[in-house]
């Protein structure tokens, strides 16, 4: 008879994303998620398959934990024309908040996708699926935001903004002003934009 999982998964998988968040995929080491996870190397191995399979799990825990959370206002059936803005402003500030994790680490995907891990094509699957998501959810606020708008410039503006998020998630753990930067040009762009 198979032993039953003694340990919260979620948990342990929690404890993976911090460190994966942190470190990338390549530099987090196996002691490392042993001491964040609470398992042993045997046990992330029977749980998770491999530490590939335990970064697998982090990624998913990260969109649906952190991603999806802020890009929800912006995915409803209707979005309220305020959410674009709701969104790049809340971002601007998560990002500033001294020692947090997006202030500290970026954004987990697009720092691997700058990293060999983004090599693997599930991966990159991932990786594409991801801003494919973040730049509907921008186009869709955009829409709610400039519904008179055309929709040729709706498209670029979204293109625009969207470009300055991954900007900033890049930037953030070298240039936070930078990051911050972007976030306010973003704003800029659309309470700008000219009908």
């Amino acid at each position: 008879m198979g032993r039953t999982q003694s340990f919260d998964r979620e948990t342990a998988v929690r404890g993976a994303r911090a460190v994966f968040w942190q470190s990338g995929y390549e530099d987090a080491s196996v002691p490392d998620l042993e001491r964040a996870t609470g398992l042993s190397r045997s046990s992330i191995y029977n749980a998770f398959g491999s530490k590939r399979g335990l970064f697998d799990a982090a990624v998913q825990n990260y969109l649906d934990e952190v991603v999806r959370p802020r890009l929800g206002p912006l995915q409803e059936a209707e979005v309220e024309p305020g959410a674009i803005t709701d969104y790049l402003d809340g971002l601007r500030e998560a990002l500033r908040g001294a020692g947090s994790a997006p202030a500290l680490n970026g954004c987990l995907l697009i720092n691997a996708a700058g990293a060999p891990i983004a090599h693997d094509a599930e991966v990159a699957r991932v990786i594409a699926a991801y801003r494919d998501e973040l730049r509907a959810a921008v186009g869709h606020g955009i829409a709610a935001r400039l519904p008179e708008a055309a929709a040729a410039d709706r498209e670029r503006l979204a293109d625009a903004v969207a470009g300055l998020v991954v900007a900033a998630f890049a930037l953030v753990r070298i240039a936070p002003e930078e990051a911050s930067r972007s976030l306010l040009t973003a704003r800029g762009l659309i309470d700008g934009f000219q009908q």
